[in-house]
């Protein structure tokens, strides 16, 4: 399992938790405390068998680990029936129950049922035995005890807590009004962020009092933080857009209207490629798939208004893709010849990321003879690598990344099935992987897609014949040049956004650690 740090710990939870974590470590010091067992009962539910549908549908509220919430609850999930709990080792809990999820990714999560209830065997069940430990102190304090829990339970995919420890856990004995008056402490910063420090003990208000202002101090730099990540973000998708719109570029063409006009407008280079594919296809050079070599390939269906996405500016034209380039899939590679390291790499889907190829991602490898076999594979600069393949929800695909040279990294780059290869024609590579992340020509391509949700595929049929801007050589270069200065700016204030944050982070831990070493 990753290690959890503390740091993302208290990130996650509310600064009510974290003053709780810092108000039982120090009562600990100053109180006797007995372990849980001494203290409460406890237990664990069941879960009827799955495959016998007449123990589900019930009407007795039925919860699961995962829907612990740090709060009450008494809505379930599911129900099960009086046949399921007599035939399982689930049993009903009463209202007010406290739970503990043990297992999964909610391991040290918490809940008061509102309801009687049935649980899993995930849960953990705490019954009070002992008058002198409230429900709702005992509550807050298994809350504040997660990370810990999490802490000693490293080691699998999930951490896992059993019920020997928290039976184990020490919890300090005090006095029942003061428990109340920290319990209720607690709950107003949670609810209203409000603290009464009258609530707790006296020798605790400077270090709870400290740690209160830097974690909402720190909560308020985090937000501030965020904003400026997220407007970062969309100022980038706004330069992006208006350079591939050609609005970016407007004061350039003012000022070098040659450059635009006659030999050089975007439909006089549109001929010069369609002339290239054909010397190219008349050379016949088969030396490889994916060569200059171009096949003789029908014309393409002209673009309709209703394929623009949005207007163009004076000497660009609207063409497809293929019109400017070669397209290929990747080869079917089968996984048994594939080797742990060497000096030819077959790239796969979880190696193109936008703009970077993940050379560490679970790498695989063909040996020399396989290398030569399919050397119609094998990349070239400036060669548009895009992802064919992901989940239609999320739309993690059309990733592009331009490969920059082959060897890279000192590897020879191959392509596996599900990636394809645009290689492009005369125009600028570096310019057409700046096009193909235009939102809405994304959101057109995307609109072709076939699969289910979690596996949609785009055709190469698909980007042959997707519609994208073509601009002058001279303002294709132009375009490129101000955007990664630009870029260039938004690189470097994200760098400082993140540096304040790591600032902010390191004296956040700084006062934590004060905090709890003083009582």
């Amino acid at each position: 399992m990753a290690k959890v740090s503390y740091r993302d710990h208290i990130k996650k939870n509310d600064v009510s938790v974290i003053l709780a974590e810092i108000l039982f470590q120090n009562l600990k010091k100053d109180h006797t405390s007995l372990p849980l067992f001494e203290l409460a009962e406890t237990s664990s539910g069941g879960t009827p068998d799955r495959a016998n549908q007449s123990y589900y549908g019930g009407k007795i509220p039925w919860f699961k680990s995962g829907e612990l919430n740090d709060s009450t609850i008494n809505m379930s999930e599911e129900f099960i029936t009086e046949e399921g709990l007599s035939n399982s080792s689930a049993k009903v809990f009463p209202k007010g129950t406290l739970l503990v999820a043990m297992y999964g990714a909610t391991a040290g999560k918490t809940a008061i049922l509102d309801i009687d209830a049935a649980t899993n065997q995930a849960i953990c069940a705490v019954f009070p035995r002992d008058k002198r430990i409230r429900n709702d102190f005992l509550f807050w304090f298994l809350r504040a005890h997660r990370y810990y829990y999490i802490d000693i339970s490293r080691g699998g995919a999930q951490p896992n807590i059993s019920q020997t420890v928290i039976k184990n856990t020490e919890v300090p004995l005090v006095d029942e009004n003061e428990q109340k008056s920290i319990v209720e402490f607690l709950t107003k910063i949670e609810k209203s962020k409000e603290t009464n420090y009258s609530l707790i003990p006296k020798q605790l208000h400077k270090a709870i009092k400290l740690a209160f202002e830097h974690l909402d101090c720190l909560q308020k730099l985090e937000n501030e933080n965020l904003n400026q990540s997220s407007y970062l973000t969309i100022l980038r998708q706004s330069i992006l857009r208006e350079a591939i719109e050609g609005k970016l570029t407007a004061k350039w063409r003012d000022k070098h209207p040659d450059l635009i006009i006659g030999d050089n407008h975007a439909s006089k280079l549109l001929e010069k490629i369609k002339a290239e594919k054909e010397r190219l296809n008349k050379e016949g050079n088969t030396s490889t798939k994916l060569s200059a070599r171009i096949k003789k390939e029908k014309p393409l269906v002209p673009i309709t208004d209703s394929e623009k996405p949005f207007d163009l500016p004076e000497g660009w034209v609207w063409c497809r893709l293929e019109d400017i380039s070669n397209l290929i899939g990747g080869f079917a590679y089968e996984s048994t010849i594939f080797k742990k390291d060497g000096q030819n790499q077959v790239l796969r889907l979880g190696n193109i990321r936008p703009d970077f190829i993940r050379m560490n991602e679970n790498p695989v490898y063909i040996g020399e003879q396989q290398s030569k076999e399919t050397g119609d594979y094998k990349l070239k600069t400036d060669d548009i690598l895009i992802t064919m393949t992901g989940t239609r929800d999320k739309k993690d695909y059309l990733y592009t990344v331009r490969v920059e040279t082959n060897p890279y990294k000192g590897k020879y780059l191959f392509l596996n099935q599900r990636i394809g290869v645009i290689r492009l024609l005369v125009v600028k590579a570096h310019f057409y992987n700046l096009v193909l992340k235009h939102q809405a020509l994304m959101d057109m391509i995307f609109s072709t897609a076939t699969g289910s949700a979690n596996q949609a595929n785009i055709g190469i049929t698909a980007l042959k014949t997707w519609p994208i801007p073509l601009a002058p050589l001279a303002e294709q270069q132009a375009i490129v040049e101000r955007v990664d200065k630009l870029m260039g700016m938004i690189d470097e204030l994200e760098k400082q956004v993140s540096e304040r944050k790591e600032q902010s982070e390191m004296l956040m831990q700084s006062v934590l650690r004060e905090a709890f070493a003083k009582g």
